[in-house]
């Protein structure tokens, strides 16, 4: 019997830097809110909650996760 290892990709863009986090490293379970994904990204950035309070989560249909600023137009 195999075992998956699988743990769902966080993207993070903030302040113009990208990076690629680990859902399972950062103790998130597999429903997390997004409140409670923007913080436990907020730890591993060191930074404020509140610094990620105009990025939006997005749940991608491969379990991978999305942490970007919202997108502005005109």
């Amino acid at each position: 019997m195999m075992t998956s290892l699988f743990a769902p990709a966080i993207h993070v863009r903030f302040q113009g830097q990208s990076q690629r986090l680990n859902a399972g490293q950062l103790g998130l379970a597999a429903n997390a809110g997004d409140n409670d994904i923007k913080h436990a990204v907020a730890r591993v950035l060191e930074v404020s909650p509140s610094q990620l309070k105009f990025h939006v989560v997005e749940r991608h249909d491969n379990g991978n996760i999305t942490v970007r600023p919202e997108a502005v137009f005109g």
